[in-house]
């Protein structure tokens, strides 16, 4: 990540048209964390944001995965987690896709995993509509 598409005071960088797979720029919000890590950054290196003394950090990324013993792993693969983690937090999927510069939702689902887990707050949204002094083991289904 280069210096030049980031701006701090709108908290957002950019990916630059030639960049994305898609051919489109894509405009990257960046959160309050996101915005403290690259302050950290400021004047370590004239080009880059991330660095590794003074070096890209591309090296260094390729060595810590044969470390780690990966295989087939590769930077872009964090847009995965990054994804999967917006969608488990809420996220709607119609703002990931424009977060992430998808054209379309079943690109978004490619990238986004669910988990069961961040469905368990919609399961319990029949739950209110029972009284809460019947037992709920006792219901009849279809019965409220």
């Amino acid at each position: 990540m280069k210096w030049q598409p980031v701006d701090l005071g709108r908290r957002q960088a950019w990916i630059w048209a030639d960049q994305s797979k898609t051919r489109t720029a894509i405009a990257v919000p960046l959160n309050v964390n996101a915005v403290g890590v690259i302050q950290q950054q400021w004047g370590q290196h004239p080009i880059r944001v991330f660095t590794l003394n003074g070096q890209p950090i591309g090296k260094a990324w390729r060595n810590a995965v044969k470390r780690a013993g990966l295989t087939d792993f590769r930077f872009h693969d964090l847009r995965h987690t990054w994804a999967t983690r917006h969608i488990q937090a809420g996220t709607p999927l119609h703002a990931l896709m424009e977060m992430g510069g998808w054209k379309d939702i079943e690109m978004v689902r490619k990238y986004a995993h669910f988990s069961a887990a961040h469905l368990q707050t919609y399961a319990e949204n029949t739950a209110r509509i029972y009284d809460s002094d019947t037992n709920p083991t006792q219901r009849k289904v279809g019965m409220v």
